[in-house]
């Protein structure tokens, strides 16, 4: 027989575990001033076109007075933090404990370490002015995706969501607008204007540049072309 005796304690100190995980993160995070956080795969080699377009957009975004959030894992994650701190901006890495242990990249400058996927998930949101988001996996659709539904239910203020890379996306996005969307009518047409695709750092930049010198973070206003059907 399976002995719960001892569940309820165990349970009321993961809760304690995770108020410290979100108290850490909003006292830290909430004196970066505005972030856009970065997201792609941790497998992306150091000569890849990916790994260089995440460091020269994470450069550019520095540069504009952006922080810089990631997973702080390598990969893109490594790229984009290099680019932040090698060009004088706030690089940070929300860490995650994992069974095969993810080794933190060097260029943080201000490194967190989460347990819980979920309160690691929070802190990515919160404080983004943006998204941009490279090609990854399962972890990088999931960020996608949530980022998409926030916005698309006015659960959140909207914010830019950016893709890189269109050789890598064009194929999902077609499957969105073909399938989803047209043929069985899951999604709206507007919800398709909830992203943007781009594959130049500037571009990438001046999106999200834009978007905080023209409505910030206040009110739910949201991306052109979306209308404000659901509540």
């Amino acid at each position: 027989m399976l002995d719960t005796s001892e569940t309820p304690v165990k349970d009321l100190w993961r809760i304690f575990r995770i108020m410290a995980e979100f108290t850490e993160g909003y006292e830290e995070l909430a004196a970066v001033g505005p972030a856009v956080s970065i997201f792609g795969s941790s497998r992306a080699a150091p000569d890849s076109r990916y790994y260089k377009l995440a460091e020269q957009t994470a450069s550019l975004l520095a540069k504009a007075g952006f922080a810089v959030i990631t997973g702080g894992g390598g990969g893109i994650m490594e790229a984009a933090n290099k680019g932040a701190s090698q060009a004088g901006g706030t690089s940070v890495g929300l860490n995650i404990d994992l069974p095969m242990e993810q080794i933190p990249n060097d260029y943080q400058n201000l490194s967190m370490h989460f347990r819980y996927f979920f309160c690691r998930k929070v802190m990515f949101l919160k404080y983004a002015h943006g998204f941009i988001v490279l090609p990854g996996g399962y972890g990088t659709l999931d960020e996608f995706f949530e980022s998409m539904v926030l916005i698309q239910t006015l659960r959140q203020a909207s914010f830019p969501v950016v893709l890189m890379g269109t050789d890598y996306w064009k194929g999902l996005i077609d499957w969105m607008a073909e399938t989803m969307l047209a043929q069985y009518h899951h999604i709206a047409p507007e919800d398709l204007n909830i992203f943007t695709v781009v594959d130049d750092p500037q571009a990438a930049t001046n999106i999200i540049v834009n978007f905080r010198e023209s409505k910030g973070r206040s009110g739910l206003d949201l991306p052109p072309g979306m209308k404000k059907t659901r509540s």
